[in-house]
């Protein structure tokens, strides 16, 4: 393809979530915060939520490479599960041996005494649960009958979960009252502002290995984060058809006509100026400093 051509080790805007490729931006690094900072008060459900293609799946796996040895998880990456398959499904997670198990009840009691022994090693047990919109009414009740498991002391099981906006208007449902009330930390993450996306841009290619003068000017990245919605993912394929366009043509610089035409052939761009885009994202922007900030004064506290 082009890595030739612009001298790339490697595809630098594949859709693929890959950490190696994780940039510090402040949405996702005032994320990570929170929920570092949650897991350590050993309690409660943690949430996540974001717009399609914001990067949720990406800070999960990010937030599995970093947490402390104390912690072992459980990751649940498709939770489509009804209640009898999620159970089976932490119960794998844990290394719980489940081909001689009987009944729903027996299951429940090998989870239980799973999570007493690990404890009783120090470890903090943590379920990560990717794409939650998608569980199941009743899966969701029985992960939080899951979290009733406890010591005097403490949560046997902590519950992360990520997902996108329609999750938090599930949960404000008279139904999931008792859930939402053990949501003791949440994070909403923004789409990325212009100047993100023209760093992230440039990161991105640098981490491929490009070495040469920049492939897409402040303007054009402008016009990337505009038709984008600032929602990476977007980047992302905006960003590889203009380089294909781009090495198509034999040139060695992305061209604003070279930008218009991935926006042209992209489903989801946005083809004019968003400014409802801009507002909502510069509301976010001040909300998730907020939230920073707060996250930094239980630091503080040492909560």
């Amino acid at each position: 393809m082009y890595l030739q051509h612009f001298g790339m080790q490697s595809m630098p805007f594949a859709l693929t979530p890959n950490t190696g490729f994780f940039l510090g931006l402040a949405p996702h690094v005032e994320a990570l915060q929170v929920l570092q900072v949650a897991l350590q008060t050993g309690e409660g459900f943690i949430k996540v939520t974001g717009e399609v293609g914001t990067g949720k799946t990406l800070l999960c796996r990010k937030l599995l490479n970093e947490l402390p040895q104390q912690f072992r998880c459980a990751w649940l990456p498709n939770p489509y599960l009804t209640p009898a398959e999620l159970r089976l499904a932490i119960a794998e997670e844990l290394g719980i041996a489940v081909s001689d198990i009987k009944d729903q009840q027996q299951l429940s009691g090998l989870i239980q005494q799973q999570l007493l022994a690990l404890s009783a090693q120090g470890l903090n047990i943590v379920l990560l649960l990717d794409e939650a919109q998608a569980l199941p009414d009743e899966s969701l009740e029985a992960l939080r009958l899951l979290t009733n498991l406890e010591t005097e002391s403490r949560k046997l099981l902590q519950v992360v979960i990520f997902g996108q906006p329609e999750l938090d208007a599930r949960l404000a449902q008279q139904e999931f009252r008792q859930l939402r009330q053990r949501i003791t930390f949440s994070y909403r993450l923004r789409p990325l502002t212009r100047d993100e996306v023209y760093a992230y841009l440039r990161h991105r290619l640098a981490v491929a290995g490009y070495q040469g003068p920049a492939l897409f000017s402040a303007a054009d990245s402008k016009r990337i984060a505009i038709a984008a919605r600032g929602i990476p993912r977007l980047v992302n394929i905006l960003a590889h058809k203009a380089l294909l366009l781009c090495f198509g043509e034999g040139k060695q610089q992305v061209t604003s006509t070279h930008i218009k035409g991935a926006i042209k052939d992209t489903e989801d761009a946005s083809r004019t100026s968003n400014w409802r885009w801009l507002w909502s994202t510069l509301a976010l922007l001040l909300a998730s400093v907020g939230a920073s900030v707060g996250v930094y004064a239980m630091k503080g506290t040492g909560l």
